[in-house]
């Protein structure tokens, strides 16, 4: 052994392959693991691609009609009489619904009740709450816009 071979010994510096040999199963292995598999499996038909299927993909475009990715929007209305009914117009804003609130029918503590109600929870959808009239709230969920705008005018 020379020294330079001693030295790399020594350091450890030899090209240390390590090789994993590769078992090629035999004809008897083949034949066990195609015994093996499941009857379902070997019976499905196997289509192989050809020419004529391949064109046939290439040539329809990837196409999606406007009228069916269109989805239509929906506005409940609704004019409570009692707080309890808040719950059933969240459910609405839940479902993405925009929903028109007329609370000039419910006693002015309720409706403020009711307002506050409907303030949180269309914060937590990220959405907004509008007054649209006297007494009369616009709520919408995030998924919906709202434009234009309606002034208030003074009463003379």
């Amino acid at each position: 052994m020379s020294l330079k071979q001693k030295i790399e010994k020594w350091f450890y510096l030899e090209d240390e392959e390590e090789y994993e040999e590769v078992k090629q199963p035999t004809a008897r292995e083949h034949i066990q693991a195609v015994q093996e598999r499941p009857v379902e499996q070997a019976r499905q038909k196997v289509t192989k691609p050809t020419q004529k299927n391949q064109q046939s993909k290439q040539q329809k475009p990837n196409l999606v009609s406007i009228e069916s990715a269109k989805k239509t929007a929906e506005v409940y209305l609704t004019e409570p009489r009692v707080y309890a009914e808040a719950q059933e117009i969240a459910d609405q804003l839940l479902q993405k619904k925009a929903v028109i609130v007329n609370l000039q029918k419910i006693d002015r503590d309720q409706a403020l009740r009711i307002v506050d109600f409907l303030s949180g929870t269309v914060y937590s959808l990220n959405g907004d709450i509008q007054r649209v009239g006297t007494d009369i709230f616009l709520c919408t969920p995030e998924n919906v816009e709202v434009g234009g705008e309606i002034t208030d005018y003074l009463e003379w």
